[in-house]
């Protein structure tokens, strides 16, 4: 029980006001003839009939698995890159202009490029996130692999550390917080560029059901859309977050620990 009320008190920190605002919602849209702000018992009617019935199958679905798997590349690439470039002061000289320039173009801009190389695909949705979400988290991830104490890493070859063991025991762990704050933006990234990518080309997903219902003036169809994209950035971001601090939990240790001398 003890356990439990932390929990519970969490819980009702974060739920009430989406709650309230939930509620007032509700009760200022019920019976409105505006064309454009639809009651929100219609909306959450249309989200019910299309995103857990026939939608969930052919849109969420396909959506959800672009959208991780182009996270996930991007994840990988970006720590394998950023830990090369971090490790190498000559590689990192050398990838500098290119690495600034391609990080500096707007993502959506890549869209063209996409479709040249892939046409309408699944891999071309996949190629736009990962070209588009990857450069925070290789950036984070060479900074934080350069910002390893002098002293430590000298006292990591003097132990005589395989540079495996260095690279994994001592560099690496000494720049997750870096990486998960690089990785919570390519996340972020990730979900708005499987959206954009979904409206310019695709024929099914998320992004197609919200832009294909605006432009046929589908008003309830646009909001229930709407509701899926910020469902699937909260959870996304729970996950994450979740994650995250199972990861880090030895870095939560030593500052709980600090904080108590």
């Amino acid at each position: 029980m003890n356990r439990a009320l932390p929990l519970l008190r969490t819980a009702a920190l974060r739920l009430w006001l989406p709650v309230l605002l939930a509620i007032v919602w509700w009760y200022a849209s019920a019976g409105s003839q505006n064309i454009y702000f639809p009651p929100l018992s219609t909306i959450l009617e249309t989200f019910a009939a299309d995103w857990l019935g026939s939608r969930a199958a052919t849109d969420l679905v396909p959506s959800l698995g672009k959208f991780v798997l182009g996270f996930l590349i991007s994840a990988a690439g970006g720590i394998a890159l950023g830990t090369w470039l971090g490790l190498s002061p000559a590689a990192r000289e050398a990838a500098e202009p290119v690495v600034q320039f391609l990080r500096s173009l707007p993502p959506p801009v890549l869209l063209p490029i996409g479709l040249l190389l892939f046409g309408i695909t699944g891999t071309m949705n996949v190629a736009i996130i990962v070209m588009g979400a990857i450069w925070p988290t290789v950036l984070n991830t060479a900074d934080g692999i350069r910002s390893l104490d002098g002293q430590v890493a000298d006292m990591s070859r003097s132990y005589r550390l395989t540079f495996a063991q260095r690279l994994f025991s001592v560099a690496l762990p000494n720049a997750a917080p870096q990486v998960f704050a690089g990785l919570r933006t390519t996340l972020q990234l990730s979900i708005i560029l499987i959206v954009v990518s979904e409206m310019v080309a695709a024929a099914s997903g998320v992004g197609y059901y919200v832009l294909n219902s605006q432009q046929t003036f589908a008003v309830a169809q646009t909001w229930a859309g709407t509701l899926v994209l910020g469902l699937i950035g909260y959870l996304s971001t729970l996950v994450f977050l979740a994650v995250e601090k199972r990861v880090l939990n030895w870095q939560h240790g030593m500052r709980r620990a600090a904080e108590g001398a």
